[in-house]
């Protein structure tokens, strides 16, 4: 197996235990290649000697690794993903950020990774993505996103009225922030913070969860994963923002036709024995935990009959 590495060069978290691990790939005789401002970065930081450096770098790791490992936070792993693009390469995250719902392997385990990817013990979940499609000439010809696609007001502008047709029927015309068009992987991220639904990563479906919406008996609704959603921001004389997992592009144009549908491809993610999505809930949002009031003991977890962390293969 040939391993593309890459990450978030801007985390002082990156260097010490990556460095470790690429002297044991090369200890191990195991064939890797690094992204070349990675690769860049460890000589700058005097961690490996410029002719090693220069022999592992690839401007794509994607296509030179059988499995990339993805180190920072889930912002790094989206757009790792959005590198690799629909090829299909497995991704892994390496959690050096903060949450860590994408990149749910901490810095300390990857030894244990590595161990597991070399015999094989670890399974790939295909992740639902999601295309937008827009009149040619208007600034986006196809986007994709693995988390979400969002249509927002533009600074500290008023409301924006977003007209909305699923499969040709209208659904509504919101008036609101912002309307976020999510993929169950999107749950967790911004849709998550604006009061959406949590949906486990194997059901097949968009979420459409409106922002601070004006009317407070609009609520957020799920739809097949094989619905298109056509959406249409509405003039009222101010710019607006569509962004694909947080990259966005502004429009001034209004009644353009956003297009929303099911990808061509997915994004492979790689899991390990013993990780499990109700675990890294748990683990994140802190579930099971309790205050215990004036107590000097803090937070203690409530008890349960099993370890999620023991769940093996699923």
């Amino acid at each position: 197996m040939v391993y593309g590495i890459t990450g978030n060069p801007t985390k002082d978290a990156l260097w010490a235990p990556l460095a470790r691990l690429i002297d044991r790939l090369l200890d191990d005789n195991l064939p890797f290649r690094i992204h070349e401002p990675i690769a860049t970065g460890l000589m700058e930081h005097d961690l490996f000697a410029e002719d090693v450096c220069r022999t592992h770098a690839v401007d794509d790791v994607a296509e030179a690794g059988d499995v990339v490992l993805s180190f920072g936070g889930d912002g790094t792993l989206l757009r790792t993903a959005h590198r690799t693009g629909p090829n299909g390469t497995p991704l892994l995250g390496v959690n050096i950020g903060r949450l860590g719902f994408l990149a749910d392997i901490e810095i300390e385990q990857i030894h244990d990774a590595i161990d597991a990817l070399e015999a094989g013990n670890y399974r790939t979940e295909e992740r639902l993505v999601l295309q937008a499609n827009l009149e040619a000439g208007s600034g986006l010809d196809t986007e994709w996103a693995l988390n979400e696609f969002v249509l927002d007001r533009s600074g500290a502008a008023g409301l924006i009225e977003i007209e909305v047709v699923v499969d040709g029927t209208p659904l509504n015309t919101y008036w609101a922030d912002g309307l976020i068009i999510g993929t169950p992987t999107g749950s967790t991220a911004y849709s998550l913070s604006t009061g959406g639904p949590i949906i486990t990563p194997g059901v097949d479906a968009i979420i459409l969860n409106p922002i601070a919406p004006h009317t407070l008996t609009v609520r957020p609704i799920v739809l097949s994963a094989d619905a298109t959603v056509t959406c249409q921001v509405r003039e009222n004389d101010q710019p607006y923002v569509f962004a694909a997992d947080g990259q966005s592009t502004m429009f001034d144009e209004h009644n353009l036709e956003f297009s929303v549908e099911r990808a061509n491809h997915t994004v492979n993610l790689v899991k390990l024995p013993g990780q499990h999505f109700f675990h890294t809930l748990r683990s994140k949002l802190m579930w099971g935990v309790r205050r215990s009031g004036d107590s000097d003991k803090g937070e203690q977890p409530i008890s349960t009959p099993h370890d999620p962390s023991s769940l093996k293969g699923e």
